[in-house]
């Protein structure tokens, strides 16, 4: 049996490829606009693109596509193959750094396309070299930005990397004030738990509303639902078992973190949770989770249903976020240590974060603001639609002392 530590990641461009595909001077300077957000300069652009092909090559891929999340909820690509014709009639296999670098996709038909002049429609992806690129049906994945032709952000990554950048520079800002010195990043991390529903695919087909909507729209409640609690972290079913082996081998060759998985609440609804990670490579995670899942599924005669709110009477699925904040040389600014009414600067971080959230809750709300959350929300263990902060006994003790 193959094991997991060799094929872990296998279909990655990761540090690993990277070391072994470049010369110490490109995988150097590469690093550094990883880590620090160096400007990448043409000709190591050449040299890591020339390597993903040729690495790409090798696993069987014959197109690349820049993958980017435009407002629509789901993810985007246009495939481009790497041949270009030769002067004998033939091909040769060719990705140049601009290629890896930029892409010009249409932008006029997304929900944000109308804003704009007709002769300004087009859209630019940028890569992310933050998010590794990867390998998926034969193509070449390169994680991207999207962006107007006037430079407006179109897609959801792009305020996110701001927001990322915002909170590091302000962050380090209140670091010195400590005396720390030494820190050059702070990084949140998240890891987004995600629930599900399995249901048969044969099945699935006779409720039209599932098939168009993703969720039942009329129906009678079963004889048994969740009333005796058996289902929630009860023995997996054989048939649910083997989908949940072979997407933990599917979502490991593409390097994903995919940890935890148990029965939910729901009759036949379950739960992954992966390991955390800097919070833009698990969003870009969590969208290739979501489309593995439905895809794996359907080879086991299954469907995979996503919607927050499949089923009226039983609980939803949420997507819970385990999100933190921490510095580049591992220090976690969120944790309380031994004697938190001591840590002054785990207190200032604390407070900065219940403010923020009492001041721009109408953000965060607007990022949860969907129909399906909506008939989520408020019933059957889901909390209400409101947006609050508990921390605990002894924190609260602490910050009414201070007070």
């Amino acid at each position: 049996m193959e094991k997991v530590t060799e094929y872990f990641g296998s279909m990655v461009f990761d540090e690993r490829v990277m070391k072994a595909t470049l010369s110490d001077k490109v995988y150097k300077s590469l690093k550094r606009t990883i880590d620090r957000g160096t400007p990448l300069d043409i000709s190591v652009a050449n040299a890591v693109a020339a390597a993903m092909k040729d690495w790409a090559i090798e696993k069987g891929a014959t197109h690349y596509t820049h993958w980017f999340q435009p407002m629509t909820g789901v993810t985007a690509e246009k495939h481009d193959s790497f041949i270009s014709p030769a002067p004998d009639g033939r091909v040769i296999m060719e990705f140049s750094g601009k290629e890896l670098v930029k892409g010009e996709p249409d932008a006029s038909s997304f929900p944000s396309g109308g804003l704009r002049a007709t002769f300004e429609a087009r859209g630019y992806t940028a890569w992310d070299p933050t998010s590794y690129a990867f390998i998926k049906d034969g193509t070449l994945y390169i994680p991207s930005a999207f962006c107007s032709y006037t430079g407006e952000a179109l897609d959801k990554k792009v305020p996110l990397l701001r927001s990322m950048e915002a909170l590091s520079r302000q962050a380090i800002r209140v670091l010195k004030l400590f005396g720390n010195d030494t820190v050059r990043s702070v990084r949140c991390s998240v890891g987004p738990e995600q629930e599900y529903f399995l249901v048969d695919r044969e099945m699935w087909k006779k409720r039209k509303d599932l098939v168009m909507t993703g969720r039942t729209l009329f129906g009678a409640m079963p004889p048994k639902g969740q009333e005796m609690e058996d289902h929630y972290f009860g023995s997996i079913k054989t048939r649910v078992a083997e989908y949940m082996a072979d997407l933990d081998k599917e979502l490991w060759k593409l390097g994903i973190l995919a940890k935890t998985k148990h029965n939910e609440v729901a009759p036949a609804q379950h739960e992954l949770a992966p390991i955390y990670k800097t919070t833009n490579i698990a969003a870009d995670h969590n969208q290739l989770t979501m489309e593995v899942m439905k895809k794996v599924a359907e080879r086991h005669g299954l469907v995979c249903l996503l919607h927050e709110k499949p089923f009226e009477g039983v609980n939803g699925s949420g997507k819970h976020n385990n999100w933190s904040i921490s510095t580049d040389t591992g220090i976690n600014l969120l944790s309380p240590g031994e004697t938190p009414y001591e840590n002054a600067q785990f207190l200032l971080f604390l407070a900065a974060v219940i403010k923020s959230v009492d001041e721009y809750q109408d953000l965060l709300r607007l990022s949860v603001a969907t129909a399906g959350n909506d008939h989520r929300l408020g019933a059957n263990e889901a909390p209400p639609a409101i947006v609050s902060v508990f921390i605990g006994t002894d924190l609260q003790e602490v910050l009414d002392a201070l007070e």
